[in-house]
Formats: C-alpha cells, sequence, structure tokens
C-alpha cells in the first residue's frame, strides 16, 4: 500500500484528491488545521472510500513551528512517503506578519512546504520511485523575484504577495528536481484552474469575497475538475519519468521567464534554508 500525504486537504481541491487517492487504496494522510473539521473531514473520507487508512495531522501552516512538528509526527508514525502533495494555499488582503517574522502568504503557501518536504527528504528517498506535486497557479506568471523585500515591508498588494508565493512554487519545484533526479523522485508543479473554492474568501473583507465569488462563478470550474491535473502528476504513468515541469490541464505547459532563472532559484532555496533554518 503506497502512502500520500497531503497538505491543506480537509476542502476543495485537496479534499477531491485526498478521496480520489483513497479510493485507489492508498495510506492518506491529511493536513487540517482545525481539529473538528479535519476528523470530520477524515471520517467522510472513510465512509466515502471504505478505505480505513485514513489519517490526519494538526497544524497552522502559517507557523513554522507547526510545520516542523507536522513532519516530525509524520516521520515518527509512518514507514513510507511514496506521495508528498504541497497542496495547501492561502491569500491576505492587508499585509501579517508571523509572529516568528514572516510575511503571512510566504509563510503559508511556501515557506511551510519547504519545512515538510525537506524534513520528509530521507523518507521519500527511501521510498522511491515517488512523486511530489507541488500546487501552484498561473498567477505565478505575475511573479517578482525581489529578494531584498521578499517580506514586502516596502509595500504590499494582496495579489503581489499571491504571484510572488505562486513563483516560488515554481522555482522550488525545478531546483529540488534537479538535486532530486538520481533519486527516482519526481518533481512537478502545477496551475489546478480558476477553481470554485473558498480561498479568494479567507482573510480578506466583504467587497474582496464578492469579487472572488462573482469571478470563480463566471469563469471558475468544479473541484472536481480543478484536481485533475493534481492527480495526473500524483498517479500517471505517462509522467512516472517528468521532473521539473509546470503543468496545465494535464499537459505540460510553460511557466514565466524568472520562473526558469536558476540563479533565482538557488538564491530562494538559500534564502529558505536561513530562513526556516533547515
Amino acid at each position: 500500500m503506497k502512502t500520500a500525504l497531503i497538505t491543506g486537504a480537509t476542502a476543495g481541491i485537496g479534499k477531491v484528491t485526498a478521496v480520489t487517492l483513497a479510493k485507489q487504496n492508498y495510506q492518506v494522510v491529511i493536513v487540517g488545521r482545525n481539529k473538528e473539521k479535519t476528523i470530520a473531514c477524515v471520517e467522510e473520507i472513510k465512509k466515502e472510500t471504505a478505505n480505513p487508512n485514513i489519517h490526519y495531522l494538526l497544524g497552522d501552516l502559517s507557523v513554522m513551528e507547526d510545520a516542523r512538528r507536522i513532519a516530525k509526527e509524520f516521520d515518527a508514525n509512518y514507514t513510507d512517503l511514496h506521495l508528498l502533495i504541497n497542496n495547501a494555499g492561502c491569500v491576505y488582503y492587508k499585509r501579517q506578519e508571523t509572529e516568528e517574522g514572516y510575511e503571512k502568504t510566504l509563510a503559508t503557501n511556501h515557506l511551510s512546504h519547504f519545512i515538510i518536504t525537506n524534513m520528509l527528504l530521507d523518507k521519500i528517498k527511501k521510498s522511491s520511485p515517488a512523486r511530489i506535486v507541488n500546487v501552484s497557479s498561473d498567477s505565478h506568471l505575475g511573479g517578482r523575484w525581489n529578494p531584498e523585500d521578499i517580506h514586502m515591508k516596502k509595500k504590499y498588494k494582496v495579489l503581489w504577495a499571491y504571484e510572488n508565493s505562486k513563483l516560488y512554487n515554481v522555482l522550488f519545484t525545478k531546483y529540488l528536481a534537479k538535486e532530486l533526479q538520481e533519486h527516482q523522485i519526481t518533481v512537478n508543479c502545477l496551475h489546478p484552474g480558476v477553481v470554485q473554492t473558498k480561498i479568494g474568501t479567507k482573510n480578506t473583507n466583504l467587497v474582496g469575497g464578492f469579487f472572488w465569488n462573482l469571478y470563480a462563478a463566471i469563469v471558475g470550474i468544479s473541484e472536481e475538475k480543478g484536481a485533475q491535473t493534481t492527480l495526473y502528476l500524483a498517479t500517471s504513468p505517462e509522467v512516472e519519468n517528468v521532473t521539473g515541469k509546470y503543468f496545465a490541464k494535464c499537459k505540460e505547459a510553460p511557466s514565466s521567464k524568472v520562473s526558469n532563472d536558476h540563479t533565482a532559484a538557488v538564491e530562494l532555496w538559500k534564502m529558505s534554508k536561513e530562513m526556516t533554518k533547515i
């Protein structure tokens, strides 16, 4: 039985991904923030899939100590990790800084996954062939690489912060893929599409939430369709030897010019290591 770890899997495309993998007889471990909601999600997946091997870990991925604890708890309780899906993501209408001093979008969407992935790399290597899937977005196309102000203290806009974090997902993917190419571990990232989820209504104001709901209602796709590319990269034999690529609609797609800048990827990796003390 293969084991999958999925962050942000109590709702949206993460939950659809968890349900689908459970139906394929994976042992699935989901990461959630709210204990009651996460337990209810686990029980729902068990009931829907008749798969008893559904488990959970609790933590707030904007808190780096929580990310470390999640990785430690997984490492202590599970022998293998064949599939890691870094799916969790968030937006923050106003700039927020964590108690640890990180801009919150950066912390949630990039640094937490940097920690979890790196702390579990030995287990992933031991379980190879294995796959790492990072859920990015075509929003990365507008992302800027500005290492001098990575915490956006000088000027903050919600869209800029989100675009940058999604760019970091792609840079992280491409760097890690090179590092792991000799280990039978693929690392890919994707744009799920504009999905009708609540991501644009969390941590925002009424106006922002209204316009997100309107936009998602007009152009958005279902959560089931939004999860298709994640599942394709996670399970399809067609991509078992493909690594370091960006996908959309289950096909390889071009990513932004800066996302292919290896110097930027190296610098982001070094900065992430320093910030997270990995």
